[in-house]
């Protein structure tokens, strides 16, 4: 992940994948000798948090931040200057792992000046399955709501098409012609398409593929 500022933001329409990919992108970077922080800004889904991988996080040497009442049955969208003091250490990178649609976005645009000033990647997970971004226009509508609400303009698509339990190589090759569409529409290429780490191998792909695990987990599946 070279191509990949300091300061990385992940966003995505509600139920893309994107906290399953921000854990698994911040223990890669990790392990690619990167000081790495992850942020949970995700002040709007109380499930499906990078906030509840403290633990893992701890123990991989990287430094989590997270909404003041994160893994509590409190939703109030709380950060501290935790973030702000992590974007301010030159020698970090930082993931965000932004909440869903325009709606968690716009915590985002708190920060957006600071953030503009030292420069920033933004990628936009892409699930094509996920309702609502079945339609490449429509996934470039919320794409472009994000950038309104958060003040600040994506970087990148990373194509986390999957349908769970069921995916099969198959199911991520289907994915390859709209998410080409999505990045023709919106001008952003595509960094890399993520496959279950037992699938990576079997792709039929030109591009990076980005093996995954899976953290993240329904609650009944916990």
């Amino acid at each position: 992940m070279n191509l990949l500022s300091r300061i990385v933001l992940v966003t995505g329409h509600y139920g893309s994948g994107k906290t399953n990919f921000s854990v698994n992108l911040a223990l890669e970077l990790r392990r690619a000798g990167r000081k790495v922080a992850l942020c949970d800004l995700d002040i709007v889904n109380p499930y499906f948090r990078s906030a509840d991988f403290e633990g893992l996080m701890r123990r991989e040497g990287i430094e989590t931040i997270s909404p003041t009442f994160a893994n509590t049955n409190l939703d109030v969208p709380s950060l501290g200057a935790g973030l702000s003091a992590v974007l301010a250490q030159p020698d970090k990178t930082v993931v965000v792992d932004v909440g869903g649609d325009d709606a968690g976005a716009v915590a985002l645009g708190r920060y957006a000046p600071a953030i503009a000033r030292q420069g920033y990647t933004m990628l936009y997970v892409y699930n094509h399955y996920r309702y609502l971004t079945r339609d490449p226009a429509d996934a470039l509508e919320i794409l472009e709501e994000i950038h309104v609400a958060s003040r600040l303009r994506g970087s990148f698509i990373v194509n986390n098409s999957n349908l769970g339990g069921e995916t099969d190589a198959a199911v991520i090759e289907r994915s390859f012609a709209p998410c080409g569409e999505l990045s023709a529409l919106s001008a952003l290429p595509v960094l890399c398409v993520t496959a279950p780490r037992a699938l990576a191998d079997s792709l039929s792909y030109s591009g990076r593929v980005f093996p995954v695990d899976l953290y993240v987990k329904k609650p009944w599946e916990a």
